[in-house]
């Protein structure tokens, strides 16, 4: 049965959705990117710049997420869309601080920190984490310090500045992507090792929830945080095939 309250919510929160307005949806080529349109017309961002891609294989996808919706238009299932709209609207211009942010995240990467047991998880960690790190040092230049439990420990400067390197090479709706990325596994270096083909989207998600499927190994899974979990990984794995899509 369900909780008082929970049903009446969740039946407020689809009718609060807007409505499908549109029938057809297409992309148009503008030269410098691929516009989506909405019965003929430009579609905005929330910020009221034009909806323009840069490839004709993300607008496509966009575009799919466009076609999809039924009587109500659920941004929950566009999450190509949403990336799309804050690579847009929150990126150009901004690039140092988002470049900042993600390495704000580098300073207290998710892989430095491991536990001093038990056994079962330090090892875990370990085969999952090691060879990250030691990617990073030998292909990126960045050599990360490690503590155990949650005593901060301050990263090279040289480092960091190496990382910094390896994201400027990303342009606008990478960045978007990485930040993404990077907020939802708390580790820099996992959402650059997917951005750089060292680690498919599985493979970092897997990593970045050592800790987690280890404990639900002990002593079972919570519903809730299975379904929390599955909404995050919606996004993390949006956010990896956007960059897919960005060099195809």
């Amino acid at each position: 049965m369900n909780e008082p309250g929970k049903t009446s919510a969740r039946a407020q929160s689809k009718t609060s959705l807007p409505r499908r307005f549109y029938e057809s949806v297409a992309i148009e080529d503008k030269g410098d990117g691929f516009a989506l349109l909405l019965d003929g017309k430009p579609v905005r961002t929330p910020g009221k710049a034009h909806l323009v891609l840069p490839t004709r294989a993300l607008a496509e996808a966009v575009a799919e997420e466009w076609r999809t919706q039924r009587d109500l238009i659920d941004p929950a299932t566009m999450p190509l869309t949403k990336l799309a709209n804050s690579a847009i609207d929150g990126v150009p211009g901004r690039e140092d601080d988002v470049i900042g942010d993600i390495l704000s995240h580098a300073g207290s990467d998710l892989l430095c920190y491991r536990a001093d047991g038990p056994q079962g998880l330090v090892e875990a960690q370990n085969a999952q984490w090691d060879p990250i790190l030691a990617w990073a040092k030998s292909v990126l230049g960045a050599p990360l310090a490690l503590s155990e439990g949650i005593v901060h420990v301050a990263q090279p400067q040289a480092s960091l500045d190496c990382l910094r390197q390896a994201l400027k090479a990303h342009d606008t709706y990478s960045l978007a992507a990485l930040h993404v990325m990077t907020g939802l596994t708390g580790s820099a270096l996992l959402a650059l090792a997917v951005a750089l083909g060292q680690m498919t989207p599985e493979e970092a998600w897997a990593a970045a929830h050592v800790d987690e499927d280890w404990q639900i190994a002990q002593w079972g899974e919570d519903a809730e945080a299975a379904v929390r979990r599955t909404a995050r990984w919606r996004d993390f794995a949006a956010a990896a095939r956007l960059l897919s899509l960005v060099d195809d």
